[in-house]
C-alpha cells in the first residue's frame, strides 16, 4: 500500500548549504522525516574510466583531481598502492614528510567541514572563523609542495621536494597560531546555545547502526567505533597512533570530534618535524621502477577509508583500477539513520552535513 505523507520534500541539488550538487528527497508528515534518500550523478566525472590504459606517471595527477578537498589521500594511496606492487622502498624522511602533508590536507579538510556545519545552522560569525584559520593551512601545504590544492607531492619512493630549515620555522609558527584560535574556536562551539539546540540529540546513529551502514571516518568515531586506518600504516605506527572516540552519537559528537582531531594532527606534523631535526641529509627518494602486479592499500582520508585497487602491466601502465571513497557509506548512513525519524524538516540539511559528504569523490 502506498504511504501517505503530507510533504515529499526535495531538498537540492542545488542548495546553499551545499559545497557541491546532490539531492535529498525526504517523505514527511507534519515536521518529521518519515524517510530520505540521496540522489547523485549531478557532475559525474569518468576519472576511473579514463586511468585505465595510461601510465602512471599521468594516472597520478588524475587520482588527486578526484576531490579537491582531500587530493593529498587519493595521491598518497595510490602512490602507495604502486611502491607494494613494484618493492619500491621510501626512505624515513620522505615517510615522515609525507604525513606532513597529509595531516595538512586533513586539517583544512575538517576546518571546510565544520566550516560548512556551522554555516548551515546560521552559526556565520564562527563558520567564517573557520574558513578564514583553512587558509592558513592551505598556505602552508602550498609552501612545501608549491600548490595549495592539487600538490602532487608524493612519488614512487619519496616525495618532490625537501622541507627546508626555515619552511620548518614557518610551519612550526603556523601550528602554534591554528592550536591557540581552535582553542577559542572550539569553547565557541561548546558554549553556543543555538550550536546545542541544532546539534545535542540531532541526527542520532548508534553504533550498532553505524556497523549496519559501513559508516566510516569521524561519522564512525562520534558513535564509539574505535578504529582509524592511519592505525595500520608503518609511518603512523612509529608515531604511536591513537583514534580519537566519541559515543553521543549526534551532530554535535561528529563536529567535535573533527575539532579534536584537529588537535591531534597539529601533535602528529609537530612530531614529525621533531624526528625530521635528526634526519638531517637523509635522503628524500629512494629510486625505484613501477613494474607489473595488482594491488589493493586503504589509507585514512579525513572522511574515513579510501581503498584503491590497481593492476599495472610491464610498462607501468594502469591496466585496471577501482576506487572505493568513504563519503558513499556515510551518506547512506545518513539518509537511512541519522535524518529517519527525525523530528524537524528544518534539521535536514545540517544533518546531512554533519556526515561531511564529499560528491566529488562520489562522482568520479
Amino acid at each position: 500500500m502506498k504511504k501517505v505523507v503530507d510533504v515529499s520534500l526535495p531538498i537540492g541539488p542545488v542548495h546553499p548549504c551545499f559545497k557541491e550538487p546532490a539531492r535529498i528527497k525526504c517523505e514527511t508528515v507534519g515536521e518529521k522525516v518519515l524517510s530520505a534518500e540521496v540522489e547523485l550523478g549531478y557532475v559525474k566525472k569518468g576519472i576511473e574510466k579514463i586511468m585505465v590504459g595510461r601510465p602512471w606517471q599521468e594516472v597520478m595527477f588524475l587520482a588527486e583531481r578526484i576531490c579537491g578537498i582531500c587530493s593529498v589521500i587519493h595521491n598518497m594511496v595510490f602512490i602507495e598502492t604502486v611502491e607494494r606492487i613494484s618493492d619500491i622502498e621510501v626512505p624515513i624522511r620522505a615517510q615522515y614528510l609525507r604525513v606532513i602533508v597529509n595531516e595538512l590536507d586533513r586539517m583544512q579538510s575538517h576546518l571546510l567541514a565544520n566550516y560548512s556545519y556551522c554555516y548551515t545552522i546560521e552559526h556565520e560569525t564562527l563558520a567564517m572563523y573557520l574558513i578564514n584559520l583553512r587558509e592558513t593551512v592551505i598556505d602552508q601545504l602550498e609552501l612545501i609542495t608549491g600548490a595549495r590544492i592539487t600538490c602532487a607531492y608524493i612519488i614512487p619512493g619519496g616525495v618532490r621536494f625537501d622541507l627546508r630549515d626555515e619552511d620548518a620555522a614557518t610551519l612550526s609558527a603556523a601550528l602554534d597560531k591554528c592550536e591557540k584560535d581552535i582553542r577559542r574556536y572550539v569553547k565557541i562551539f561548546e558554549e553556543g546555545p543555538l550550536i546545542a539546540l541544532r546539534s545535542k540529540e540531532v541526527g542520532i546513529i548508534t553504533k550498532e547502526e553505524v556497523i549496519a551502514s559501513q559508516a566510516a571516518g569521524p561519522t564512525a568515531r562520534a558513535s564509539g567505533i574505535e578504529f582509524d586506518n592511519r592505525l595500520n600504516h608503518p609511518t603512523y605506527q612509529k608515531l604511536d597512533f591513537k583514534p580519537i572516540v566519541l559515543h553521543s552519537c549526534d551532530n554535535y559528537a561528529r563536529i567535535m570530534l573533527r575539532f579534536l582531531e584537529l588537535f591531534q594532527s597539529i601533535e602528529l606534523i609537530r612530531e614529525c618535524l621533531k624526528r625530521l631535526e635528526g634526519l638531517k641529509g637523509e635522503p628524500i627518494r629512494g629510486g625505484g621502477e613501477v613494474g607489473e602486479g595488482e594491488f589493493t592499500w586503504t589509507g585514512e582520508a579525513p572522511r574515513g577509508g579510501l581503498t584503491y585497487h590497481v593492476k599495472t602491466n610491464r610498462y607501468g601502465h594502469v591496466a585496471e583500477i577501482s576506487v572505493q571513497t568513504p563519503s558513499i557509506m556515510n551518506m547512506d548512513a545518513c539518509a537511512h539513520y541519522m535524518l529517519k525519524g527525525a523530528d524537524s524538516a528544518a534539521d535536514i540539511t545540517a544533518v546531512f552535513i554533519s556526515s561531511d559528504p564529499c560528491i566529488s569523490c562520489n562522482e568520479r
